[in-house]
């Protein structure tokens, strides 16, 4: 089964990873330029690096006409198709939207027998045939066949008894300009990186679980580094509880969507 995934952040790696181990081939649809903070456990650095390896997964950045040698290969190929045009050719069995951009940037329920998407802004019956929540709490990774998932609260998850202390904003617009590095332990009011010269404070003490990649063009507020006061060295490096529970439920739709579309659900 070939799904492809529109994003290539922490969830949508973590998407990817479920699928992959379940038997599915992936492929990514990226943007040129991506802002993904845990930029150690996602796939979209790929379009930076090449190649990005995450839990023992191997991405590589590509061109479609290389998406089949990839596959065969066992590697996940990693498109810039920020519009997922490489859908009309591939013609895959579902594809996933999880972006996370909080609204619909261009998913439609004809893109593939299954089409599934990824916390709120997308209404299933209209937007996708199922929407999966991604908002912390009892209902995280749960499918939802008809309706939305729960506005966004544009409050980070309670994580380490820290909600959005633990998320570092950009302070300034320009190019975002690292001072440490993703794993790093941290104190409150430690510099994490600067923008426009302008230095990013810690607010909590913890490991410093992302950042932005240098040369990163950032906006005032943005999301651009993640402090995890947990401090486990390990967090960094595999995917977190919520991106393998988005995958789950990821996972789910497309098997109840397709084998209810084969008539065997």
């Amino acid at each position: 089964m070939l799904v492809v995934i529109r994003g290539g952040g922490d969830l949508a790696t973590g998407t990817a990873l479920r699928l992959y181990r379940a038997g599915m081939e992936a492929v990514l649809c990226e943007t040129a330029a991506p802002t993904s903070i845990r930029r150690t456990v996602c796939f979209s650095e790929a379009v930076r690096l090449g190649e990005m390896e995450v839990e023992g997964v191997s991405a590589r950045l590509a061109v479609e006409e290389e998406v089949p040698a990839l596959l065969a290969e066992g590697i996940i190929p990693v498109l810039i198709d920020p519009e997922a045009r490489c859908v009309r050719s591939l013609k895959p069995d579902a594809v996933a939207d999880v972006i996370l951009a909080k609204r619909n940037l261009g998913t439609t329920m004809d893109m593939a027998p299954a089409v599934v998407a990824a916390g709120p802004g997308f209404t299933a019956g209209k937007d996708c045939h199922a929407v999966v929540e991604t908002m912390r709490g009892h209902y995280l990774g749960r499918v939802i066949y008809q309706g939305a998932a729960l506005p966004n609260t544009n409050i980070p998850g309670l994580i380490g008894g820290y909600a959005g202390e633990r998320v570092l904003r950009a302070p300034a617009d320009g190019v975002f300009q690292g001072a440490r590095q993703i794993g790093s332990r941290v104190e409150a009011g430690d510099i994490a990186g600067y923008v426009d010269g302008v230095p990013m404070l810690c607010t909590i003490s913890g490991i410093l679980r992302g950042l932005l990649a240098d040369g990163t063009a950032a906006a005032r507020g943005m999301k651009s580094g993640d402090v995890d006061p947990r401090c486990q060295p390990d967090h960094c490096t595999c995917a977190s509880d919520k991106a393998l529970a988005v995958g789950g439920g990821v996972l789910e739709a497309i098997l109840h969507l397709t084998g209810a579309l084969r008539g065997n659900a």
